[in-house]
């Protein structure tokens, strides 16, 4: 995919009218018609997206991988991901958008954010006929207490609404992988807010120890938690980011290589071409040749 443009386009929901319901679910077809051709520019969102597509047909980039869709294909787009649309608009399904501020109430909310919004690996999947109908029961709720704004707590009900939708799909999710779901794990929970703090400071040169710091733990802890969780040390979390947000930018701008390095926290363009080399294998420009016409 060629992109010339200097930045990834990132679109908001209602940024500018907080006092409105930071929470919209569209009907998917409708809205391509009228948003399609933003929507084909790969690009990202300050908010969370739920893709329910309902029949087979077509794909989705999500980042570095195209995902075939199959019927009732759930994709989830956690904010900053970039993804886009393939060229076909003519599509059925549900598209459910919320702000971070709708969401996030407790430390369930932080375990749900990083293990259903944050797997890269996997966030595509196909529900099951059970699922689908569980599903459509939260989406119709959703919908009709939209349709009653101002009723008492309706914005409740929504958020419950969802949450229990998200915690419906992860469970056949996890499932399907064989891993056992957990909101009381306390290494989970760590974890989850480790991650959350890399997100807001992966481009800042913040170390393993002030991480610890901030999650009132020791940096061996931290390290002990992140091995325990992922197989991976604290630090080696930490770098991945770091490439994960040069890849996008290599990928998906036309931005030089000593820009990329401010951006993701490099003073030294140099530094960073060896640290990027080391990581991934080739060097950035290498990495954007190969992939910009993919």
């Amino acid at each position: 995919m060629k992109n010339l443009n200097t930045k990834i386009e990132k679109y908001h929901l209602h940024r500018k009218h907080p006092e409105k319901l930071q929470f919209e679910v569209y009907n998917l077809n409708g809205y391509l018609k009228k948003h399609g051709e933003k929507a084909t520019i790969a690009h990202s969102h300050s908010y969370y997206q739920i893709i329910w597509f309902f029949e087979d047909g077509g794909e989705h980039i999500v980042d570095f991988k195209t995902y075939k869709i199959k019927k009732n294909t759930i994709l989830f787009i956690s904010k900053d991901h970039i993804h886009a649309f393939d060229s076909n608009l003519d599509v059925q399904g549900w598209l459910i958008h919320f702000n971070e501020s709708f969401f996030m109430h407790n430390d369930v909310d932080v375990f749900l954010k990083y293990n259903v919004f944050n797997s890269r690996e996997n966030p595509c999947y196909v529900i099951d006929k059970e699922t689908v109908i569980t599903a459509t029961s939260y989406i119709n709720l959703i919908r009709k207490e939209l349709s009653s704004k101002g009723a008492f707590g309706y914005e409740e009900v929504i958020r419950f609404s969802l949450k229990s939708l998200l915690i419906s799909l992860e469970r056949i999710h996890r499932n399907d992988e064989n891993i056992h779901l957990q909101f009381n794990n306390h290494y989970e929970l760590q974890f989850a807010k480790y991650k959350e703090l890399i997100e807001e400071n992966y481009n800042k040169g913040v170390s393993v120890n002030d991480y610890a710091k901030l999650l009132s733990i020791s940096s061996k802890t931290l390290t002990t938690i992140t091995n325990a969780v992922t197989g991976k040390s604290a630090s080696k979390l930490i770098s991945e980011r770091i490439i994960l947000e040069a890849k996008r930018l290599l990928r998906f701008t036309s931005l030089q290589i000593g820009e990329i390095a401010f951006k993701v926290g490099f003073e030294d363009a140099s530094y960073f071409v060896k640290f990027f080399k080391r990581y991934v294998g080739v060097s950035p420009k290498s990495y954007r040749k190969g992939t910009l016409y993919k």
